[in-house]
């Protein structure tokens, strides 16, 4: 504790009065003429007592009323060992209270984020009236503003008006906004006060924020036990060629985080109805990973989810996905001046027919006039020149695809390998005429292999090779398909930004193979074509963060109408939009703050869906050591941190701390100095 006013305590020399008055007194006794002092003596035991008893009520009623007078006139005040509910000097106060999803869990005295609510209005409430008060709650709504008020009333308002919400900065980080706040504050005495549940996935983060000389830091902690929560922590749709009536993998991520090993429920919902059921075994804070397989019916996007039995902590039982069942690929057939393309064409047109890909075929010399921004993939069957090979390479780099087979001159297909980053092929192995071997190491995990196969069929079909391509790799982005015995791939993929270059070692021609007539041909044909037309994903790219935005790309966007951006609530939000080749940029800000699907509809069409989730950090609720928090606090901060550990001894001594105690101090002074009144006129020691 220490004073405002030091000097006046040197007042409390005055206390030492009433004590000379008591030690010294002055008055003369008079005297009286008695007949006899036997009567005197009988009762002078008992007077006697009953003045000295008076006496020294007085003496300490007067004592006690000078040393709280001149205490007041002092103005105690807290010091840094104080309680921060005790009053003091006027202050610039940043209330910084963590409202994350986690105080939305509860412990023995009820909901944390009610806790922290009821501690920050006991801060708020006990300052002085001069006091500046800025309350930052850790998770703002995007028109949330911090200002000082210089009244309590708004102040509670905020604090009161806080819930638990995602996209919480970290709490190091709202202590270094508190401090900026502070930068304009009208009071020396500045302070950041800061209640929290203490958890460790959003305390802190590599960014500095320390903090100038003369900011004191306090830290309240909440929570009194380990909090367990399972959660939905990732979902990822593993499958790279989605077909309508193809089964698709999708797999998400479930963690128990604390408690006890246990079997939860999950289930996998597509646009809003329940497909597939499984149990989890999950074990305390081991990721285990959850596969389910969907078939979708229609073409389009389609918006889905993935849910848990409910606890505690709702907000993470549930994370969403979007899923494109893409439109048939548009394939450009570029057939090789001499060369035969006849059997791809073949087997391309009888795919086409079916309505799984959309054929269009040119000459060698057509490719050069050829608007590639109309297709998705192109197949060069024998193409001994491509013309401006970087028209290709940008083709692949922005998520197209190109599947090439080697003309007679196979080494004329160089430049188009360099542009793209791949090896060179140093001409050609084999004359046709015998067998050089047979294929071997198929990549069954590869997309365009991947559900091709089963138990009765495990793998394909071995193609006897009379005549290859000598294909050298050239890099890292490189792999291996299909290999041979002869040792140049049958297959090789070479990838480059969002697409890739899927190169077949031999022409489509049985003079250099079986592969034309073998059961394997059309289906790599499609699987190729499909898997090239999917670009670099299928699952929604750039899939959103709640309260962090991002670029959402739109295609078959009509010129006039803009793009509206719906969300689950039904309410329509108009981020801003740019155009780009071919598509259409939204700009999310960090107005979308609910998880959920949205949709960006266009008129009455439905364009796309987004899934927006909650970040995954936040469902981890292990909370530091306060000691350590204060450790880890200090060293981002800079600045001494006071803890104050007993939050509820904090609310127990708030009712107490409301009045200064200056003013407790002097109403003791009044109190004493009636009771000394009452004690001289009305007390008169009687002598019988």
């Amino acid at each position: 504790m220490g004073f405002l006013n030091p000097l006046i305590l040197a007042g409390l020399a005055a206390a030492a009065i009433p004590i000379a008055v008591h030690l010294f007194n002055f008055r003369r006794p008079d005297r009286l003429d008695f007949s006899t002092l036997r009567f005197v003596r009988e009762i002078e035991a008992t007077s006697m007592r009953r003045v000295r008893i008076r006496q020294w009520l007085l003496l300490a009623l007067r004592t006690i009323a000078v040393v709280c007078l001149v205490l007041a006139f002092a103005r105690p005040t807290p010091t840094a060992g104080a309680s921060v509910l005790e009053d003091g000097a006027p202050r610039s106060l940043a209330l910084v209270v963590d409202n994350s999803r986690s105080m939305g869990l509860r412990d023995a005295q009820g909901a944390l984020i009610d806790q922290a609510r009821e501690l920050g209005a006991a801060v708020l409430e006990t300052g002085s009236a001069g006091d500046e008060q800025t309350v930052l709650p850790m998770a703002r709504p995007p028109e949330y503003r911090p200002v000082p008020f210089s009244t309590v009333g708004p102040a509670l308002d905020a604090v009161e008006a806080m819930s638990a919400r995602p996209g919480a900065e970290t709490l190091t980080a709202a202590v270094s906004r508190a401090a900026s706040l502070l930068e304009g504050a009208i009071h020396p005495r500045r302070e950041v006060i800061v209640v929290s549940d203490l958890q460790a996935a959003t305390f802190t983060d590599s960014v500095s924020a320390t903090l100038p000389d003369d900011v004191d830091v306090t830290l309240i902690p909440l929570g009194g036990r380990r909090q367990v929560n399972t959660a939905v922590t990732d979902l990822e749709v593993v499958s790279q060629i989605v077909e309508p009536g193809r089964p698709v993998q999708i797999q998400a991520t479930v963690v128990r985080y604390g408690g006890r090993p246990g079997t939860v429920g999950a289930a996998l919902v597509l646009d809003g109805e329940r497909v597939a059921e499984t149990a989890v075994d999950v074990v305390p804070d081991v990721p285990v990973q959850v596969p389910f397989t969907v078939t979708p019916t229609v073409r389009g996007w389609v918006g889905g989810e993935v849910r848990i039995e409910g606890d505690a902590a709702e907000w993470d039982d549930v994370r969403y996905f979007a899923l494109r069942v893409p439109p048939p690929p548009r394939i450009l057939l570029v057939r090789g001046d001499g060369q035969r393309a006849d059997l791809v064409a073949l087997a391309l047109g009888v795919v086409a027919e079916g309505g799984s890909v959309v054929l269009n075929e040119v000459a060698e010399g057509g490719l050069a006039g050829a608007d590639l921004d109309r297709y998705d993939a192109v197949v060069l069957a024998g193409v001994s020149s491509v013309g401006d090979v970087g028209r290709l390479a940008s083709f692949v780099a922005d998520g197209g695809g190109v599947l090439t087979f080697p003309s007679d001159d196979p080494a004329s297909m160089n430049p188009l390998l360099a542009a793209v980053g791949g090896g060179r092929v140093d001409g050609l192995e084999g004359d046709g005429t015998e067998s050089l071997g047979t294929s071997t190491d198929v990549d069954l995990e590869h997309p365009v292999f991947a559900g091709v196969f089963d138990a009765a069929r495990p793998r394909p079909e071995a193609i006897d090779i009379r005549q290859i391509a000598q294909y050298r790799p050239g890099g890292a982005n490189e792999s291996t398909l299909i290999g041979t015995q002869a040792g140049p791939p049958l297959v090789q993929e070479i990838r480059r930004g969002r697409g890739s270059l899927l190169y077949v070692g031999v022409a489509p021609d049985l003079e250099w193979s079986d592969l034309p007539q073998s059961g394997l041909f059309v289906p790599l044909l499609f699987r190729s074509a499909a898997y090239l037309s999917a670009g670099s994903a299928i699952e929604d790219e750039g899939e959103l963060r709640a309260r962090q935005g991002g670029s959402v790309r739109v295609e078959g966007v009509e010129a006039g109408a803009a793009l509206r951006l719906v969300g689950p609530d039904g309410i329509a939000l108009s981020p801003p939009q740019r155009t780009v080749p071919g598509a259409v940029v939204l700009d999310v800000d960090d107005a979308v703050t609910t998880a959920g699907l949205y949709r960006v509809v266009q008129g009455d069409r439905t364009l796309r869906v987004v899934a927006v989730n909650d970040s995954a950090r936040e469902s981890d609720p292990a909370a530091l050591d306060a000691d350590e928090a204060v450790r880890r606090l200090e060293d981002a901060t800079g600045r001494p941190v006071r803890l104050v550990a007993d939050a509820a001894s904090l609310l127990d001594e708030e009712s107490s701390s409301r009045t200064p105690v200056w003013t407790w101090l002097l109403g003791i002074a009044l109190a004493c100095l009636v009771a000394e009144t009452l004690v001289t006129t009305r007390w008169k020691p009687s002598s019988t």
